[in-house]
C-alpha cells in the first residue's frame, strides 16, 4: 500500500515510509523503510559508522502512527514523544519495520505505542502522541 495514497501528507525529502504492509485504520499500522548508504544524512552521522540518526527513527514512528489514525479528511500533527528509546542502532540498507499501535483517545489527542525493528532487533520504542489538526 502506498503511503501517499493513504494520506500521509509529507513529501520528499521528509518521507519516511516506503510502503504500508498493514493497516486497520483508527487502530494500527505496520510499515517499511529502508535508508539507502546514499542517503545525505549518513555522511555526518558517523562518518566511518553511519547511523539512521534517532531524531529520524522517531519522525518514521511518527508518520506510521498518522497512518494508523486512518482518519478521512481529519488531520494530525506530532505533539509529543514519551519514553523514546533507542536501544540499538540501524545501519544503513537495513529494513526497518515500524508498528504503531492506538492505545488511547483523550479529546483530540491520540496516543500509539510504536516500536522499530531490524529483524528481532528493537531499534526504537515508545510512545507518540498525535494532536488531530482543527
Amino acid at each position: 500500500m502506498n503511503p501517499i495514497a493513504l494520506g500521509l501528507p509529507h513529501r520528499e525529502p521528509f518521507i519516511f515510509v516506503d510502503a504500508i504492509v498493514a493497516h486497520t485504520p483508527g487502530e494500527r499500522a505496520e510499515c517499511v523503510k529502508t535508508f539507502p548508504a546514499t542517503t545525505p544524512f549518513f555522511a555526518g552521522h558517523f562518518p566511518g559508522d553511519p547511523l539512521v540518526p534517532g531524531v529520524i527513527l522517531a519522525e518514521a514512528l511518527a508518520q506510521t502512527a498518522g497512518l494508523a489514525a486512518g482518519q478521512p479528511d481529519r488531520s494530525f500533527r506530532l505533539t509529543a514523544l514519551k519514553m523514546m528509546k533507542f536501544p540499538s542502532a540501524a545501519r544503513p540498507g537495513e529494513e526497518l519495520r515500524l508498528h504503531a499501535r492506538k492505545v488511547a483517545v483523550v479529546g483530540g489527542l491520540w496516543q500509539f505505542e510504536c516500536r522499530a525493528t531490524v529483524g528481532e532487533r528493537v531499534v526504537a520504542e515508545g510512545v507518540v502522541v498525535l494532536s488531530e489538526v482543527v
